[in-house]
């Protein structure tokens, strides 16, 4: 048995375990949205508070409001932080965004949270398991999307592509957000050979840390149109 097959089952427990008390019912929506932010050693307490604060701001921004509620049918949405490899935390469980009420109650509970740890590296193969097992237990939606947010490579543990072998990444769509401060050598080929993932899968480039509000939004609006478009089209959910 390989590394990866021998953390799959316990990954997934992990992120099944974070949710037991608050699983939510199945319900139709379009999309099962999971945000995943970078708080690794490489990320500073200033920078760590500009991403979320930004992600707060981007969720509530009125282009991205007009986009989550583009269609009839809502979006599911949860929210982790992630570093090392035994280092994720939940910091959103799924809740479907049904109302701009839904949105403002996300970000600011986003908006108050304090990283959990800052010590640890870059572990995106265990970050992915941890997402996958949130996606086990998403409702059921037609599409499923995982947002990796990050301003560095895997550097512990196993990586994407083994991810994506170990864990249940069939359907699945994995989208980028590089903080590119230039400091990282050719972050931007890693993200797109290493983490972009599924149908459509895209890659969204904020300049620092400054820009991830805007490349944030940026991100939501082009996932979440994109969907008002194609949703109609569907026939069933996910799984």
């Amino acid at each position: 048995m390989g590394l990866d097959a021998q953390y799959r089952s316990l990954v997934i427990a992990g992120a099944l375990a974070a949710g037991l008390a608050g699983t939510p019912p199945a319900a139709a929506c379009r999309l099962a949205l999971v945000l995943a932010m970078d708080v690794s050693s490489s990320v500073d307490a200033r920078e760590d508070a500009l991403q979320r604060r930004g992600l707060a701001a981007a969720l509530i921004a009125p282009e991205v409001q007009a986009a989550f509620f583009s269609a009839p049918e809502p979006v599911a949405l949860a929210m982790f932080e992630w570093s090392g490899r035994d280092n994720q935390r939940l910091l959103i469980d799924w809740r479907l965004v049904a109302t701009p009420d839904d949105l403002v109650a996300i970000a600011q509970a986003i908006g108050r949270s304090v990283r959990q740890s800052d010590d640890y590296p870059t572990a995106m193969g265990y970050a992915l398991g941890y997402a996958s097992g949130l996606l086990a237990r998403a409702p059921a939606c037609l599409t499923a999307t995982v947002d990796m947010a990050g301003d560095g490579k895997n550097n512990e543990g196993f990586p994407p592509p083994s991810a994506y072998r170990a864990f249940d990444y069939g359907e699945v769509t994995v989208n980028g957000l590089v903080i590119d401060d230039g400091s990282v050598p050719d972050i931007i080929d890693y993200y797109r050979t290493q983490v972009l993932h599924g149908p459509g899968a895209f890659l969204e480039r904020a300049h620092g840390f400054a820009d991830y509000e805007t490349a944030m939004r940026r991100k939501l609006v082009r996932e979440l149109s994109a969907l008002a478009i194609g949703s109609a089209r569907e026939t069933g959910p996910r799984g």
